[in-house]
């Protein structure tokens, strides 16, 4: 079992290598292409990780987790565009997926009223931006429900070659 550091505010990317217990050796044979040495700039945070290094850690990780937290934290254009998307319960997600639909289910008719003439006069601003905020939490959600299911398909926990073909059947 590897030696855990008992520094404070680790990384995601060193944490998830310590539950695995892996030395900073051991991740590196794991990873391939990453050298001991590079692993412990990136967790270190002295050196920001190649996207290409943080979809390997991902994959062999089984921690698909890693590549929304680096978008969102760490990339740019992520940083602007990206939510950071926690992992959750699926009973967790299922009830927020719900609540928010029935919030904008609720909002239906002003959403219309609003966006029916094309234009979003100063008495329609708060109300629009109102159901913008709740479309955005329904995103948010759905992400999150991607990331699960991303994260038992890694982990093995869904069949992935019949998910696969279900998704296949779909198209």
């Amino acid at each position: 079992m590897a030696r855990t550091s008992a520094r404070q505010n680790k990384t995601v990317y060193q944490i998830r290598r310590e539950e695995l217990g892996l030395s900073r050796e051991k991740a590196s044979e794991l990873l391939e292409s990453i050298p001991p040495e590079r692993i412990e700039r990136i967790e270190s945070g002295k050196f920001t990780a190649h996207p290409d290094e943080i979809i390997i850690m991902a994959s062999k990780y089984q921690a698909p987790h890693l590549c929304n937290y680096f978008c969102a934290n760490e990339c740019k254009i992520g940083q602007q565009y990206v939510p950071e998307v926690s992992v959750k319960e699926l009973s967790q997600i299922v009830l927020e997926v719900l609540a928010s639909l029935n919030s904008v289910k609720n909002q239906q008719e002003r959403l219309i009223e609003i966006t029916a003439d094309g234009i979003i006069t100063a008495d329609e601003v708060d109300d629009f931006i109102h159901i913008q905020e709740d479309l955005e939490r329904i995103s948010i959600t759905v992400e999150t429900l991607q990331l699960w299911v991303e994260q038992k398909l890694a982990r093995g926990d869904i069949d992935m070659d019949a998910y696969a073909q279900a998704k296949a059947r779909r198209k």
